[in-house]
């Protein structure tokens, strides 16, 4: 059966983490797929900039942004028509004095409603469908970073980061892992001019996968040419983001943002704008156009990729695509709400996807009043 095929096919790409310790190129790949609707309308391009609680994400060294009070952040987004469902929250806290913060953040990424097939026909041929059970494959990563300001005058700020990060992975009761990793980042800023680097998974994050199959799904994996999987490694390999960003003044209180990231990987050729082995690099643009600090207006470009020209199967002509995003935020009191039209495809396969978030400034009633 077709339904059978497909469910055997999911299968394979769980057992196909079987072999020993390795790279892999896109490892954890749930963790690229950003943090808030400011970064995400922006094309990803906050390495420099940021500077509130989703920094946790994009860059620790920005978490020492958020001064005075605890900041909460939250974000919830669906792709592929709701079948896959992307939850983010964050809190910052900074200390009294504002020279550190402290940031706890959360993501899941997950796949619900997964048909398991594996028992659909029975020993005697016969189709069973009361045998059919729903599972859930979802990714978990818990971040605790730490922010310190280095310097912090009217014409240089120099803010440092680190994450310690704990990833967690189960697909249905097949399968489960754990993993852990280190990330550090750094942000200059003058007067105009902003600079960021962060370093992620330094360490070589790894994730140790279990599995657990019973006796019978392993005579049927067996029967139907499947490698039943045993106990593995896999390792994500590090990569570094650079970011540069200038800031224009509109005005008194308007401004429009520029920023440009550059995201190297080390694990070999990719398909992106500059690609070589084993260094590979993928640029990130955006801007903001921030008025009087209540509206903004973003829009950004990332992901420059190499794919077949439209209808151009015959001469296998490859072009230039992108990934366009754009988005807008409203700023009330001490809350804010951002909206990102984000494209998870290209821009000649449009598959668009509607992102909100919501940033939350925990102010006391008494600061509020003050």
């Amino acid at each position: 059966m077709k339904t059978n095929r497909i469910f055997l096919s999911f299968l394979a790409t769980i057992c196909c983490l079987s072999t020993t310790a390795q790279f892999r190129k896109y490892s954890n790949e749930f963790l690229n797929i950003g943090a808030g609707a400011r970064g995400l309308a922006m094309g990803s391009a906050q390495i420099a900039s940021v500077n509130d609680g989703t920094a946790g994400y994009w860059n620790p060294a920005g978490l020492a942004g958020v001064k005075d009070h605890p900041q909460l952040n939250l974000m919830h987004a669906e792709y592929f028509a709701g079948i896959g469902k992307y939850d983010y929250a964050s809190i910052a806290i900074p200390t009294s004095n504002n020279k550190r913060t402290i940031g706890i953040t959360g993501l899941r990424f997950a796949v619900d409603d997964i048909m398991n097939t594996l028992f659909l026909v029975e020993p005697d041929g016969s189709i069973n469908y009361n045998n059919i059970q729903a599972f859930s494959s979802a990714d978990y990563a818990f971040l605790l970073s730490f922010a310190q300001k280095l310097k912090d005058t009217d014409k240089k700020k120099v803010h440092f980061g680190l994450n310690a990060k704990v990833i967690h992975r189960n697909v249905g009761k097949f399968a489960k892992a754990w993993g852990f990793g280190l990330d550090a980042g750094l942000q200059f800023q003058g007067k105009h001019w902003r600079f960021g680097i962060t370093g992620r998974d330094l360490t070589s994050t790894f994730n140790a996968w279990t599995f657990s199959f019973t006796d019978r799904e392993k005579e049927v994996l067996y029967l139907t040419n499947n490698e039943i999987p045993v106990k593995s490694t896999e390792l994500t390999a590090p990569r570094l983001v650079l970011g540069i960003a200038r800031e224009f003044k509109l005005g008194a209180k308007s401004s429009l943002l520029a920023e440009a990231n550059v995201d190297v990987t080390f694990d070999g050729q990719r398909n992106t704008l500059i690609s070589a082995d084993p260094v590979s690099a993928d640029p990130k643009l955006g801007l903001e156009l921030n008025v009087n600090n209540v509206f903004f207006l973003r829009g950004g470009i990332n992901n420059f990729q190499k794919a077949l020209a439209d209808g151009d199967t015959l001469n296998q002509k490859k072009v230039w695509i992108y990934q366009p995003s754009a988005g807008a935020g409203f700023k009330i009191s001490n809350v804010t709400i951002d909206y990102a039209f984000t494209n998870l495809a290209n821009q000649s396969n449009p598959l668009f996807t509607h992102v909100f978030s919501l940033r939350l400034d925990m102010v006391s009633d008494k600061k509020r009043r003050n």
